[in-house]
């Protein structure tokens, strides 16, 4: 089995885990969403394997770009000629054929949730926080989620989502469509486990075809949106509004944007 240096990976019957080891709060770069889509591709490659958890240690599942120390995350940078970002990394995850269920036992924010929304299924707890924080930064939404939040919640609840940086509880995410399952937080991983074995029990061939059929277009459209969202972030990351939005948000208080 391929060592990881972010990521724990292990199997249990026919259900494959992948563990996000960056607690407490999980932060995102390029490496740690490579590490994943290599994970979530090598169980694709074994016939055992019907069914993936996506979970993660510490208090957090993924609280998104850690942009108080590394402001550039997320940017595009040549490598032999060609732009590479973590989006491309992400779409690897989108283009997977084996069903995933993400175990979010805490913050699911900015890109955090991204990757949450990658996954088929999400299980939680009331305690979770799922949140689209781009705006309340000075920034614009990325990780395909102009595509991935419409296509759960509706556009309407999205654009408030977007426009507000709203943070939302597990229950109210389970009512609105963006998770699936509610659990006591004790009992997250668990829940998403048993989960995955529901799905595990059907046939592995059907899933599979009809998931490709379900998600026909997805990681296309995401790929497409993720080049637009990319040019979005770049410009705004040179604005004075975001670096007042990362200081804000460091100094836990609201932002004075200026709109320059």
């Amino acid at each position: 089995m391929t060592a990881y240096s972010d990521i724990g990976v292990d199997t249990s019957g026919h259900i494959g885990t992948i563990e996000i080891r960056r607690p407490p709060n999980n932060f995102f770069d390029r490496d740690l969403i490579q590490q994943i889509a290599e994970a979530a591709e090598a169980f694709d490659r074994d016939p055992a394997i019907r069914a993936v958890v996506l979970m993660a240690q510490g208090k957090n599942f993924c609280a998104g770009a850690d942009f108080a120390n590394r402001p550039d995350t997320g940017a595009a940078s040549e490598q032999g000629g060609l732009k590479k970002h973590l989006y491309k990394e992400g779409i690897r995850l989108f283009r997977t054929r084996k069903p995933i269920v993400a175990a979010v036992q805490g913050a699911a924010i900015g890109g955090g949730l991204g990757l949450a929304l990658t996954a088929d299924f999400r299980v939680t707890c009331p305690e979770a926080r799922f949140s689209a924080n781009f705006t309340r930064l000075g920034f614009h939404p990325g990780f395909g989620l102009t595509v991935t939040l419409p296509r759960l919640v509706g556009p309407q609840k999205a654009a408030l989502l977007f426009y507000t940086g709203r943070r939302v509880a597990g229950d109210e995410a389970v009512a609105m469509g963006m998770a699936d399952v509610l659990v006591p937080l004790e009992a997250v991983r668990e829940g998403a486990m048993q989960f995955a074995t529901e799905i595990a029990q059907s046939s592995p061939l059907g899933v599979v075809a009809t998931r490709e059929t379900l998600r026909r277009g997805l990681a296309d459209a995401v790929e497409a949106t993720t080049e637009r969202e990319l040019v979005e972030q770049d410009w705004l990351r040179a604005t004075a509004d975001f670096k007042e939005g990362v200081k804000a948000m460091a100094e836990r208080r609201l932002p004075d944007f200026k709109g320059r």
